[in-house]
């Protein structure tokens, strides 16, 4: 075992709940608060394993992570491999970085690749790392999925805004309120591996379809009718929605505590921050965000909403459901 993992063995008969996240260096200072919550929400009579998929993750901020582990909560580190799956990713991304596309990078795909990578695993959690836990994430991985294959919200952004209604109604022919958000998924990886998941998807993207949110876009096309709804307390988007009773909270999109003073619940980051060691890079980040780069980011979202204004105009969905 790499000196960068530590705590509970997921290959002994202990019973362990494993927790992804997926990130780069620039995600690291999210994923510590994220992952410190959890830990200070975790039930000390249950053993958790936060796994933290990565590339391009400094030895430092390995080691800073590291840190963290509790009693009952381990981490463990694995980097990703540029096989033949990843390649394709790659090369989709690559045709879309520097278009202002909020998804043209790797990062964000890497969690469909988790049933594949650990074959140890039949049930597994995935957290975005821009989330912080107010409740035990234990209770999450206890919920019965029943026939459906994963667990998910569905994504208030869309049901907020017209445009995004349009676009995944008949653009990926699905019905909003069963479009859900990924960025928090109980996942049954047994069903994921007999579906062939990770096939399927780069098999959609070989199609090189303009989407709005790719790696959300194959996973609702993929998984229609096999996905169970969480509730609000499991994915709560403080900006938007009343945050009591949450026992997750998302930062989604652009509104992030570390950018801006005014965030609802950002008392609630800031607090799982601390401890973490990354606090100052947070404080940094935080006073050097000026007001250009907020108008940058909210001429990306006017930006995101026009290009689902115009996906919604085709005759026939984007991506065709697999068999």
């Amino acid at each position: 075992m790499s000196i960068f993992n530590t705590g509970i063995n997921p290959l002994k008969k202990t019973k362990v709940i494993p927790v992804f996240l997926t990130i780069t260096d620039d995600y690291a200072k999210y994923a510590a608060a994220c992952i410190n919550s959890l830990m200070q929400h975790a039930n000390p009579e249950r053993n958790y394993r936060v796994i933290v998929m990565y590339d391009r993750l400094s030895l430092r901020n390995r080691l800073r992570l590291r840190n963290l582990v509790t009693k009952n909560c381990a981490i463990q580190f694995n980097k990703m491999k540029y096989n033949l799956y990843m390649q394709i990713i790659v090369r989709y991304c690559a045709k879309r970085s520097g278009s202002g596309d909020f998804f043209a990078r790797p990062v964000y795909y890497y969690r469909a690749f988790i049933a594949r990578m650990f074959l140890q695993y039949d049930k597994g959690i995935y957290i975005d790392s821009d989330t912080i836990l107010t409740g035990d994430i234990g209770e999450l991985f206890d919920m019965d999925l029943g026939d459906n294959v994963i667990a998910a919200r569905p994504d208030l952004k869309v049901a907020m805004v017209p445009e995004f209604i349009d676009y995944v109604e008949k653009g990926l022919g699905i019905p909003h309120k069963d479009y859900v958000n990924s960025g928090v998924l109980l996942m049954d990886l047994k069903k994921l591996r007999k579906i062939h998941y990770i096939t399927r998807m780069t098999d959609l993207i070989k199609e090189d379809a303009d989407l709005v949110a790719p790696d959300q876009d194959y996973l609702n096309t993929i998984l229609k009718g096999k996905i169970k709804h969480l509730g609000k307390e499991w994915n709560c988007q403080p900006e938007g929605e009343d945050p009591k009773g949450a026992k997750l909270l998302h930062f989604n999109l652009s509104k992030k505590p570390w950018y801006h003073d005014d965030v609802a619940c950002g008392e609630l980051f800031w607090e799982a921050a601390k401890g973490t060691g990354f606090t100052g890079d947070l404080m940094r980040e935080k006073e050097s965000y000026t007001e250009e780069d907020a108008a940058v980011s909210a001429e990306q979202i006017k930006a995101l909403i026009e290009k689902a204004a115009g996906l919604a105009q085709v005759k026939e969905p984007l991506l065709k459901t697999p068999e």
